[in-house]
């Protein structure tokens, strides 16, 4: 029965994504991912993602931290304009808590995200605050972060996940796929905020990419 389901998700999810883009040089790429059309919520919200975001909660939490990055090509080294970034993480309790009037995936993956448009040098960057783990289990804390390169459906790469993090175990970076390059990242406060780089490269240990 587990099996069936699952088979119907991944259907679902891949017709769900079809639908949405109807370029047919359109490719499917990065294996099942049940929620990411999320994704494609900024559309419904009639925002224009650029390529810095503060996300909300940003002002009222502590600790402030700011990630930078670049999005690379598949060579490692051409810059990527135009690819969209989705981020969301939980609040300070650990939990997905989304506002008095959800909209879109917004009821299952809170209100703290925010949606990045690379520019002409690939370059991205956003606000927000340090996640925690989830209450009562033992996962190290993350930011989820999923891409659309133009032509392409939504896929994820790896969360970005806290050196620092005492749960972030050796057992558990060894799992890690290294979707996109390692998500690994180093807090260091520059500017009196807490900053750390970490740059993506397309395609980079993504199933069935071209």
């Amino acid at each position: 029965m587990n099996k069936l389901i699952n088979i119907i998700i991944v259907l679902a999810t891949i017709f769900s994504c079809q639908s949405q883009i109807n370029d047919k040089t359109t490719k499917i790429v990065g294996g099942p991912c049940e929620d990411c059309e999320a994704l494609l919520d900024f559309e419904k919200l009639n925002l224009t993602p650029k390529s810095t975001d503060t996300l909300p909660g940003f002002r009222e939490n502590e600790p402030k931290i700011e990630i930078t990055g670049t999005v690379f090509q598949n060579d490692g080294k051409t810059p990527a304009e135009n690819v969209l970034l989705y981020i969301y993480h939980v609040d300070r309790n650990g939990i997905y808590r989304p506002s008095d009037e959800p909209i879109g995936w917004e009821k299952r993956h809170g209100q703290y995200r925010g949606w990045l448009k690379t520019d002409k040098d690939g370059s991205f960057s956003f606000y927000t605050f340090r996640p925690v783990p989830y209450p009562e289990v033992q996962e190290p804390a993350h930011i989820h972060i999923y891409v659309k390169e133009p032509k392409s459906i939504p896929y994820y790469i790896d969360s970005y996940l806290f050196e620092d993090d005492p749960t972030l175990t050796e057992e558990i970076k060894s799992s890690e796929k290294n979707r996109g390059g390692s998500g690994i990242i180093k807090l260091e406060m520059k500017n009196g905020i807490l900053t750390a780089n970490r740059n993506l490269i397309l395609g980079l240990n993504i199933p069935n990419y071209e």
